[in-house]
């Protein structure tokens, strides 16, 4: 298989260099590029022609706008969105741009390459400490998650416990901590629902899990 090819976009030198440390300590990625702004961004975009830019949020041009402007001239360019907002503004905006992915900063290394290898498949990754985010829009009605229609997706009981956590926006080595599992054996639960849910991704499965009122969302939660 090709390697996953990344543009890093931060108008921070250092926190670029090391992105690209970290990035390229997985054997299947290459960053082919770096920008510290917006119009730098599509214009390594276009030149490299990545499979996924990693933007900032901040930074001249605005990462958001640059977002929104890579998918209009790359509709097939997955972009995630890697900053220190973590507040709902920002998540929708993004989303709103067509960003692929949302990541707060202190994302560890694996959920970062689980995002952008989602990322560079077209599917859609959140940052875990952001799903009750997400969730909140399905309450209020302002999303129409993926999924089957309602009924009995014939979930084990085990897998109805690994789905609730999802909801709650756990990761997988949360969920193994809670549930006194592997991470392996997580992640074979995963699968199994998103296969009985009809759904590709866990925002999708979290969104379900809500529908379903296996989740109770706080709603005093701005």
């Amino acid at each position: 298989m090709q390697p996953v090819r990344i543009v890093i976009a931060d108008d921070h030198t250092l926190f670029r260099q090391g992105l690209k440390q970290v990035l390229e300590l997985e054997k299947d990625f290459t960053v082919v590029a770096e920008a510290a702004s917006a119009d730098e961004a599509i214009e390594q975009a276009q030149a490299m022609e990545p499979d996924v830019v990693v933007l900032d949020v901040s930074m001249p041009g605005g990462g958001l706008e640059a977002c929104a402007r890579l998918k209009q001239l790359m509709p097939r360019v997955g972009v995630l969105i890697l900053t220190m907002h973590e507040d709902q503004e920002y998540l929708m905006r993004a989303l709103k741009a067509g960003a692929n992915g949302y990541l707060v900063k202190d994302v560890d290394s694996s959920n970062l390459a689980e995002a952008i290898r989602a990322a560079r498949d077209g599917r859609p990754y959140l940052h875990p400490k952001l799903a009750g985010l997400a969730l909140m829009q399905v309450a209020r009605g302002q999303d129409r998650p993926g999924g089957r229609a309602a009924g009995d997706p014939g979930l084990t009981d085990r897998e109805v416990e690994v789905l609730k956590l999802v909801g709650q926006g756990a990761s997988n080595r949360e969920i193994a901590a809670a549930l006194f599992i592997s991470e392996k054996t997580a992640k074979n639960h995963l699968t199994h629902i998103f296969e009985k849910l009809g759904v590709s991704d866990r925002t999708q499965a979290a969104l379900y899990a809500v529908r379903a009122g296996l989740v109770k969302l706080d709603k005093n939660r701005q």
